[in-house]
């Protein structure tokens, strides 16, 4: 019976170009992950989740593979990484790897013999059309970076599909060579050791090959949830992940916690969880032209519905991925928070909300310090998704002002998470001691691991609570889910109780004193607080945040 370790488990996300320099070229590597192995084994992590360390000419930051073979060498070598298992199984830490097969580099072999005719054996290993006959690109399918999804090549005379960069060709799944050569791929890694996949937008995988127009032009509401999506997710698992136990998470951007089921119910055998997006989007316009750029203030009553419809409707039928940070996530405290004031209170109180559900909770690097995004200007970031859609949304269609275009940029863009990782006060903050790939947030003196852990207010060790009272109490595994308070504007409130034992999860997501009756027993014992003062029943303070359990 398949290993199901991943439900006891918190999963720690590493971007390696910003987490550690090992060898002073401003560049984090796998080295500079071995380094930190015991500190994060001091936080309490089971597992760590790599972004792509495989060669790549970075244009979308390694998800962009020229090889799924070979590691770049700007992170290191085969047999760094081989070090890398061994010393993280030593201390009982599992690796997941990230696994990008909705498309490869435009470098990749694969994708350099099909550009060169329409009759070899790689030539239908991506998504080639004829252009119209006015020469125009095959439908109005947009990019997720910003105008057309269609790239004409010269060398084949046609035009290829990329949903991201016109470097980022998509492969065609349809054909099952491309597939033996994935399953290939993924036994070779699980062969070196790794213990599971974060599977990179896999809902995209298949597509509608009628080629549609869409409703509204180079918009990417035809990416998600193609016609054999499962059937194809699904051959995934019986290929690679059942008879090797492997672990697996998968991105489904379009998912709902009605439909959810279909990915993770363990009878369909086909992911062990995904990651949704529809709790990241309480802070955005609906419908707004200018997508993810059309910020508001977070609907923490939004919130609430969102997370609690995963958790009761994933109950009994799959398991839950926790985050609300990643790599292509902003800081949640500059996002939903306050993180100069109450940037403690706000990074235990997200964090207490988070941890306390049933599911896999995900923490990414720094988040357990309370790192926040930085203010750059617009050409200080180095994101091809940001200057792609600067590019389409402010340029060409005029639709957002650049102010606001940056305003929005500061609360949401993906670079905000990828500043290096802010170990120290010492120069580059003991990320690096050369200049780094991306610039070191400035607050970096303030906000490091050495002041954090030195702290009487430490994120890191209220974040290592948490993680023992998870892996201490089945309650938080196995225990059911109440949401209280539904309608309460601030307050993020909800029971776990299994087996006659009671828990009760509280947060004030707000920088006002909240007041509040008759939800919270008059006899508990507490589990963990964010304040050194009592717990009042009655009242939170700003971003106030504890569990409690209910006493006789």
């Amino acid at each position: 019976m398949k290993n199901k370790w991943w439900k006891n488990a918190v999963i720690y996300q590493i971007y390696p170009k910003s987490f550690k320099d090992s060898n002073n070229d401003g560049i984090g590597d796998i080295n500079g992950i071995r380094s930190k192995l015991p500190y994060l084994k001091e936080l309490g992590i089971d597992a760590i989740w790599i972004s792509p360390i495989y060669k790549s000419p970075q244009i979308d930051n390694g998800y962009d593979i020229s090889d799924y073979y070979s590691i770049d060498p700007m992170f290191g070598s085969i047999d760094e990484m081989k070090h890398l298992i061994k010393e993280a199984h030593n201390l009982n830490i599992k690796i997941i790897m990230d696994f990008v097969a909705n498309h490869t580099s435009e470098e990749a072999f694969w994708f350099r013999e099909s550009c060169k005719s329409k009759d070899n054996y790689y030539s239908d290993f991506y998504i080639w059309k004829d252009p119209k006959d006015n020469g125009e690109a095959p439908n109005n399918w947009g990019s997720n970076f910003g105008g057309s999804a269609w790239e004409w090549n010269e060398q084949r005379q046609q035009y290829y599909l990329h949903y991201y960069a016109k470097e980022q060709p998509d492969l065609n799944w349809e054909n099952p060579n491309v597939r033996e050569e994935i399953y290939k791929m993924m036994t070779f890694w699980h062969e070196l050791g790794i213990d599971g996949w974060r599977m990179d937008v896999i809902t995209s995988i298949s597509k509608n090959l009628k080629f549609p127009d869409n409703e509204n032009p180079l918009t990417t509401e035809n990416q998600q949830n193609g016609p054999r999506m499962h059937e194809f997710i699904h051959e995934i698992n019986q290929k690679v992940l059942k008879p090797l136990n492997m672990m697996s998470v998968g991105e489904a951007p379009a998912a709902k916690s009605s439909d959810a089921f279909l990915l993770v119910d363990p009878k369909r055998e086909e992911l062990d969880m995904i990651f949704t997006f529809e709790h990241m989007h309480i802070d955005r316009e609906k419908n707004n032209i200018n997508g993810r750029w059309a910020i508001k203030k977070p609907d923490i009553v939004q919130l609430k519905q969102i997370m609690s419809s995963w958790q009761n409707n994933l109950s009994q039928k799959g398991w839950n991925a926790l985050y609300f940070e990643n790599h292509d996530r902003a800081r949640v405290i500059s996002r939903w928070g306050n993180d100069k004031k109450y940037r403690y209170e706000c990074a235990t109180a997200f964090a207490t909300i988070l941890h306390g559900m049933q599911g896999t909770p995900y923490i990414y690097q720094g988040e357990e310090i309370g790192m926040t995004n930085p203010e750059y200007s617009l050409d200080e970031y180095k994101d091809i998704e940001l200057k792609g859609n600067y590019e389409h949304y402010v340029q060409e269609r005029k639709s957002i002002s650049k102010s606001n275009f940056l305003d929005a940029v500061h609360k949401v863009s993906r670079d905000n998470a990828r500043t290096p990782m802010q170990w120290s006060e010492d120069k580059f903050s003991g990320f690096s001691d050369t200049e780094p790939w991306f610039k070191i947030n400035p607050n970096y003196k303030q906000i490091n691991v050495e002041a954090d852990r030195r702290s009487d207010k430490s994120i890191f060790y209220y974040y290592k609570s948490l993680i023992d009272i998870r892996h201490n109490n089945n309650i938080l595994r196995d225990g059911s889910f109440k949401l209280l308070l539904p309608e309460h504007p601030f307050i993020f409130a909800y029971k776990r109780y299994y087996h006659g034992e009671t828990w009760y999860i509280v947060a004030n997501l707000s920088e006002n004193k909240q007041d509040f009756n008759n939800i919270l027993p008059s006899k508990y014992v507490k589990l963990i607080h964010n304040y050194k003062s009592e717990i009042d029943i009655k009242t939170l303070k700003p971003y106030e945040s504890f569990i409690i359990k209910e006493s006789n």
